[in-house]
């Protein structure tokens, strides 16, 4: 099982890669292969910086092994408690350089907890979610209709279920509002055999980058102003409380003793703070709030 996720994961990572390079057109990914000290994992981080498009961008594979499941995982899932396991995933966000250019996050990644003379427990996860800045209509019908493609050979009721629980997933309580537009998450995923959600995974993983790329292509060059720029690194704010606050792979990776420089490579390079900020009314700044960050039917019941 292992080696078949590790292999998919790497070209996947690869693949994304090669395709931001070539939007960017002016920089490229480095490198970074590492080892847990502990010999309980390693890793191949990807950041690509300072570019044309991107302001940041990090893609990251990672597998993990311990001798006990972490307090993050094992809080809804008791059972779990005692066993070896490993995790391993690939997880990546991107800050483009444009406000107009929303930033986007994926992951994808597969777990499996063994005890001796039982059954492994194995699941995957993931899913992928946009977080404008300014908002486009066509770009959120646009993306979530990529998402539904994904979903659509594995169950008419697969994306309506998914969509909902990345609405519920990233909700930040503190400030009662969603994080972006949303898009597809899902965990715990083991109904049926390896085979069929291993594929499920795949369809999600594969559809990242259908989904990212045309909509950075097309806001990449619109003109800006220090306005945007500014209200984009407040936005970016919120983006920084939720991986910190709430994002259970954050919790997972520092739990776990993971490689802390790849975990928080989610973090965008700049970002702002404004007390009690509040957009002018009828402006594209109030827009994002009154009617983008609404969990909603981009598609209109396709």
């Amino acid at each position: 099982m292992i080696d078949q996720v590790q292999q998919y994961l790497l070209s996947l990572q690869a693949d994304i890669c090669a395709q931001l390079e070539q939007v960017d057109t002016q920089a490229s990914f480095i490198k970074d292969e590492w080892k847990k000290l502990n010999g309980g994992g390693n890793g191949l981080t990807r950041v690509l910086t300072k570019g044309k498009v991107f302001e940041q961008a990090g893609v990251n594979f990672s597998i993990v092994h311990g001798d006990n499941m972490p307090a993050s995982a094992t809080a809804l899932r008791p059972e779990l408690s005692g066993r070896r396991f490993s995790a391993l995933g690939v997880s990546l966000v991107i800050h483009p350089n444009n406000p107009y250019a929303p930033t986007s996050h994926a992951n994808v990644r597969f777990f499996i907890a063994e005890k001796e003379g039982e059954e492994p427990i194995w699941w995957f996860g993931g899913g992928f979610d946009l977080t404008p800045y300014y908002g486009f209509d066509e770009d959120c019908v646009f993306w979530h209709k990529t998402a539904k493609e994904a979903c659509d050979p594995f169950g008419e009721e697969v994306y309506p279920k998914y969509k909902k629980w990345c609405d519920d997933y990233f909700y930040m309580k503190h400030r009662g509002e969603q994080r972006g537009i949303g898009g597809l998450f899902f965990d715990d995923l083991n109904e049926g055999s390896f085979d069929e959600c291993f594929a499920f995974m795949r369809s999600v993983g594969n559809s990242y980058i259908n989904a990212y790329r045309p909509i950075v292509e097309k806001r990449k060059d619109i003109p800006f102003s220090e306005h945007e720029r500014q209200f984009q690194l407040y936005r970016r704010g919120r983006y920084v409380e939720f991986n910190l606050v709430y994002d259970r792979g954050t919790l997972f990776g520092l739990q776990t003793g993971g490689r802390t420089e790849s975990i928080l490579m989610s973090l965008p390079p700049l970002v702002r703070w404004e007390y009690q900020y509040e957009p002018e009314p009828n402006t594209p700044e109030a827009q994002l709030y009154d009617k983008f960050l609404k969990p909603q039917d981009w598609l209109g019941g396709e």
